[in-house]
């Protein structure tokens, strides 16, 4: 359990610049709260994606593949610098619930972004859209 866990001051802002994003569903400016060497974690893959630019064109995609986004709850860590997002989306006809967990840095810049989804059949269709729409330029990411 997490109790009287609180961000970071530019942890707490860096996340609430990240609601306002995805809000608008607009991410251009989310290069601005993303660290150049953050790591991206994919639900699908079992190495995760490197560099600022993976995890951006990852969310910048994905936030057109969600439908009906809607983050539900969120969960601090006790360390200030991390936080646990759940979310609901509708993938084609396929509804989907998970997670973003999202580490920040002393500065407030988002390091790590790992994303867990169910159920399978959701994942599996989020998966086909996703590499449909990037999969080469992700895969070419991975092996540079």
């Amino acid at each position: 359990m997490m109790s009287d866990a609180s961000l970071t001051p530019a942890a707490r802002e860096t996340l609430a610049r990240w609601h306002e994003i995805v809000e608008r569903r607009d991410m251009k400016n989310l290069p601005e709260i993303v660290h150049k060497d953050a790591v991206f974690r994919s639900p699908v893959a079992h190495t995760p994606y490197p560099g600022s630019f993976a995890l951006c064109l990852a969310l910048s995609t994905v936030i057109k593949v969600f439908e009906d986004f809607t983050y539900h709850r969120e969960f601090i860590g006790t360390d200030g610098q991390s936080a646990v997002l759940e979310f609901s989306a509708l993938v084609g006809d396929k509804r989907v619930k998970g997670i973003d967990m999202v580490q920040f840095d002393a500065g407030g810049l988002i390091t790590e972004f790992e994303v867990m989804i169910r159920p399978k059949n959701g994942l599996e269709a989020l998966a086909e859209e996703m590499g449909a729409r990037i999969g080469d330029m992700m895969t070419k990411m991975k092996q540079a």
